[in-house]
């Protein structure tokens, strides 16, 4: 059995020894550079206030116009934006869409005309990405439908995608939808010069938007498995080795006569457990075989809107801009909802964002009988057994810098957390001031928390806290992980290098080099000989 053991890692070691490595270093640069992302914030601020004298041409207009019913499902929402400083309808996916909901082509329509917007060209996009980036001198590169900054599938309703090069400070490029006409991406100089070795390498990039993409999840579960087999058979290898009373003959607790081989080992011993640890959340992150669905019945959206958007009901775009004119709220982007059955736009601004109902005097947060009303209705045959205000972040519910893992999420305060009784346990969090559902847990989840996140970005908003503390925690477990893994990857190169040399001589004419006196190599199992 411990030959089998020593076989195992020694050759996913010089197999796997330099993927690791690559995977700690190209973590240790996202705790500081993440993938690129246009967040909420970047986005309100290249648009212009709506007008609101002459805007703009009824929704229901605009949704024939754009050949789409005039109702929909929550989770496709009706916007009404800017592009190149000219009010437009886009219907679809929007910057926080997942799954079905992402992929769904978006469609447009000139608010001012009326007029559906066809495929958007290069003049059109470079026009939009100037206006957008503040009327700074831009250049097209080209269209592409993926490339290295573009993965994410929350854009796959809007490709192929214009990218275009602005002269900011920040030497950013500018990704335009080329269905609506919008800016949703932006990539920093920083962000790609730093992001080939972070999160393109970190997140096997090189797989992804080829002839290889089919496979990339595949591959990246296959190999964070191995990963992690490699390190658990070589923490009890490990241990099997160290000699904790007495030591070897030639003075020393571990038996290997090189540098390298020493180094591996103590740094094996001393950080293993957590290397296991984060290399097997990496592979948690994946959510292989589904581990973390529960199965249980997911909170019913559609049930908590009170029925589909429709246009028959919805506020009037030009009356609501305004209304919100009159209380001093510059909107620069409305988003039409319902909670608990009610009509509502969602105006996004500085300092937003608010909420407009026909019946409300001002806009303002949401009345908390609407929302409340409507929770109930969230997961039928389940009741609410516990309501928890959230002043302050804790375990479960917390933010993160926009560039780091999880950063992408919005979590306001303060909000309250509902508990309900159904047999998956599930909690819900909703913003009080705009009526959205903002996270959803249930048992499987609340696990997922702690095996994938907890574990590999030591994220607890204490830990967050303690900084520089806890970037040196993270700096000096990576950087150990790194070492741990380039160690492996010179012993993995000498033993090839002997397994080739034998190869091409005899045994008696090659002996293992490093047998000096006093050494007990002689002794290791068969496999280190």
């Amino acid at each position: 059995m411990k030959r089998w053991l020593y076989l195992t890692h020694r050759w996913l070691g010089i197999a796997l020894a330099a993927v690791m490595a690559l995977w700690f270093l190209s973590g240790l640069v996202m705790l500081y550079v993440g993938y690129p992302r246009l967040s909420p914030e970047e986005q309100l601020a290249g648009l212009p206030p709506l007008p609101a004298e002459g805007c703009c041409v009824p929704l229901a207009g605009a949704l024939a116009a754009a050949g789409l019913p005039d109702r929909a499902a929550p989770s496709t929402p009706w916007r009404l934006t800017s592009v190149a400083g000219r009010p437009r309808y886009v219907f679809g996916p929007g910057g926080g869409a997942k799954g079905a909901a992402a992929r769904q082509p978006a469609r447009a329509v000139d608010a001012l005309s009326g007029q559906p917007v066809g495929p958007v060209d290069a003049a059109a996009a470079l026009a939009a990405a100037a206006h957008f980036a503040g009327g700074v001198p831009a250049r097209l590169i080209d269209r592409v439908d993926e490339d290295g900054w573009t993965h994410s599938r929350a854009l796959d309703g809007h490709r192929p995608l214009w990218r275009v090069a602005v002269d900011d400070a920040e030497g950013r490029w500018l990704y335009v939808s080329s269905r609506s006409g919008e800016v949703v991406r932006d990539a920093t100089r920083t962000e790609r010069g730093w992001g080939w070795l972070g999160a393109w390498l970190h997140w096997l990039y090189p797989l992804r938007g080829g002839v290889l993409d089919a496979w990339w999840t595949d591959t990246v579960i296959a190999l964070s498995l191995a990963g992690s087999v490699l390190a658990a058979v070589g923490l009890l290898l490990g241990i099997w080795r160290w000699r904790w009373r007495r030591p070897y003959r030639s003075g020393r607790r571990t038996p290997y006569p090189d540098r390298a081989g020493r180094w591996h080992h103590r740094l094996g011993l001393a950080g293993g457990l957590l290397c296991l640890g984060w290399v097997l959340s990496g592979l948690l992150s994946m959510n292989p075989w589904r581990v973390f669905d529960s199965g249980a019945p997911a909170p019913d959206r559609l049930a908590y809107a009170g029925g589909p958007l429709r246009a028959d009901d919805a506020l009037d775009a030009g009356t609501a801009l305004r209304r919100l004119q009159a209380a001093g709220v510059p909107a620069r982007q409305l988003v039409w909802q319902r909670v608990g059955g009610v009509p509502q736009l969602l105006a996004q601004a500085p300092g937003g964002p608010w909420v407009l109902a026909a019946g409300d005097p001002a806009p303002g947060a949401v009345p908390a009988a609407r929302w409340q009303a409507a929770a109930e209705r969230l997961l039928p045959g389940a009741r609410i057994v516990a309501r928890e205000r959230l002043d302050a972040y804790d375990a479960h519910y917390y933010a993160r810098a926009p560039h780091t893992m999880g950063g992408q999420r919005e979590r306001p305060l303060p909000a309250w957390r509902l508990h309900f009784d159904d047999a998956a346990a599930t909690t819900v969090v909703i913003d009080p001031r705009t009526g959205a559902i903002v996270q959803v847990q249930d048992r499987h989840k609340r696990l997922e928390r702690w095996a994938f996140a907890f574990l590999h970005s030591y994220d607890l908003p204490p830990l967050l806290a303690l900084r520089p503390a806890w970037d040196a925690w993270m700096l000096g477990f990576g950087l150990a992980g790194l070492a741990l893994c380039a160690t492996a990857c010179v012993t993995g190169w000498r033993r090839l290098r002997r397994v080739a040399a034998r190869t091409t001589t005899s045994p008696q004419a090659h002996r293992p080099a490093g047998r000096r006196a006093g050494d007990d190599t002689h002794r290791l199992p068969t496999p280190f000989r």
